[in-house]
């Protein structure tokens, strides 16, 4: 809990008990479950709620993105490094910091991490986890830690705030982004929308930041269940976008082939 700055005077917070103060007196108290909200009143975005972050952990400890779980474990372990400090913008419930967390400590490295979510569900929920993460509730775009404090920046499926992360990160940091492809989940979107469409993937090339390495990773996943169909549905965006009666098709699917498609890429800021 010693990372973080006070989103209200930038000053650093310190443990006192059970909350964080600054020395200019402002207050946080820390929960029984060792998170700490930071996002101030009224600066509050839309996160995942309750029955979002209950799916996509029912989802996820299935396995069933279990590829994808690894290849971000083996990219961010390259620039992994022992003592080194890595932030998770937009971490959700957890499900990528915690394996990354767990494969890095198999591989030597002891690294410091920390998790921010709009969320408060999904910071509780990632507080239960994986203890070792020290977790707050903020917004990607009002970071609560100070200018040159991270080593690695993670966003996958978050928010991108590309100024934020140029401010955190070091000079010789890494900003590691994933993101889906246009053919994700069609097979989802083709059973409940009748006219599907792809999804729109931006360029690679980010301002402020060099591209350092980029890689898809591309699977099949089978869902045996109509409770596995759901989950994977009630995590998705789609979820809020959907008619009542789109949504009941999915009630008569008991199997589901998904095509898995995500695109992961790795980048510096550019000195100067």
């Amino acid at each position: 809990m010693d990372n973080f700055i006070c989103p209200v005077c930038k000053n650093p917070l310190s443990r006192e008990n059970n909350s964080l103060k600054c020395s200019c007196g402002h207050c946080f108290d820390i929960s029984r479950k060792g998170t700490v909200n930071l996002l101030l009143t009224g600066k509050a975005s839309h996160g995942d709620d309750k029955r979002m972050v209950a799916a996509r952990r029912a989802f996820m400890d299935k396995g069933y993105y279990e590829p994808l779980h690894r290849m971000i474990c083996e990219i961010t372990d390259k620039y992994a490094f022992d003592g080194c400090t890595l932030l998770d913008c937009g971490c959700g419930e957890c499900s990528y910091t915690a394996d990354i967390s767990r494969y890095l400590h198999h591989a030597g490295k002891d690294v410091r991490m920390i998790g921010i979510d709009v969320s408060k569900e999904a910071i509780n929920a990632g507080a239960s986890r994986h203890a070792g993460i020290t977790l707050a509730v903020a917004s990607v775009f009002a970071v609560p830690l100070a200018d040159k404090s991270c080593d690695i920046v993670l966003s996958l499926f978050a928010p991108f705030s590309g100024s934020e992360y140029l401010r955190l990160l070091k000079r010789n940091g890494v900003y590691i982004t994933a993101f889906p492809l246009e053919d994700h989940l069609i097979e989802l979107k083709t059973a409940v929308y009748e006219n599907p469409y792809l999804n729109t993937v931006s360029p690679l090339e980010v301002e402020g930041f060099e591209l350092i390495e980029s890689t898809e990773c591309r699977f099949k996943a089978e869902l045996n269940t109509n409770e596995d169909i759901i989950s994977l549905f009630e995590m998705t965006p789609y979820c809020y976008k959907t008619s009542r009666e789109d949504r009941a098709k999915l009630d008569a699917l008991d199997r589901l082939g998904v095509t898995a498609s995500f695109g992961i890429a790795a980048y510096r800021p550019i000195s100067g």
